[in-house]
């Protein structure tokens, strides 16, 4: 369960991340050209290159935002009576998060609906830690993914592979589909057709 969870998951965030960037090609120009002054031409993208990425990480802080891979966190039980806004919730009660709509509330987001990672580097303390209970894509206090660490760097190191050595294009410029299959995890309706071109700086690579 561990391995799959893992791999649908991470697949699925850089399934929806290429979909956005292709959506909105200035900010997939704009990632394209932070990953190439960092990496450089003639190497390819490594783990200590991460760090020195902050705009590809305010891309994919935004996709996790709009697209978290689960839409309803872990299911949680009070072990004694509560209260929340106004409502008793008796003990063994299953309570679900509902993640998808606090990412999307406007009363938290500026223009909820809208692509935009220029959002996390205004608000650079915004993070997958889930002590900001308005984003909190990966869960949060004792219940948090326990592969956050491995799954940030492997969709890091997945998106900057695919940004620096490609250029991406829409089969037939076909019209971006971004219409959302709701389920335990939030795949997509109609899966993404992109076409990859070999960047001339990565044809020996």
């Amino acid at each position: 369960d561990l391995v799959v969870g893992g791999t649908d998951t991470t697949s699925n965030t850089v399934a929806w991340a290429m979909t956005e960037l292709l959506k909105n090609p200035e900010v997939m120009r704009k990632a394209q050209q932070e990953i190439e002054l960092v990496v450089g031409r003639d190497q390819h993208v490594e783990e200590s290159h991460l760090t020195k990425l902050p705009y590809l990480g305010a891309v994919i802080k935004e996709v996790l935002r709009l697209h978290p891979t689960l839409p309803l966190l872990v299911p949680h039980s009070p072990s004694s009576p509560s209260k929340v806004a106004g409502f008793d919730i008796p003990v063994g009660t299953r309570v679900m998060i509902n993640v998808w709509a606090i990412h999307r509330d406007p009363k938290y987001w500026d223009h909820p609906s809208v692509f935009d990672p220029d959002r996390f580097l205004r608000k650079p303390d915004l993070d997958f830690s889930g002590r900001d209970f308005h984003y909190f894509p990966f869960g949060s206090g004792r219940r948090i993914c326990v592969g956050i660490t491995l799954a940030e760097r492997m969709i890091f190191l997945i998106l900057a592979s695919l940004l620096h050595s490609f250029d991406w294009h829409v089969v037939g410029g076909e019209k971006i589909d971004t219409t959302e299959k709701f389920g335990i995890v939030l795949k997509q309706a109609n899966p993404l057709s992109a076409i990859p071109s070999p960047r001339s700086h990565c044809r020996e690579l």
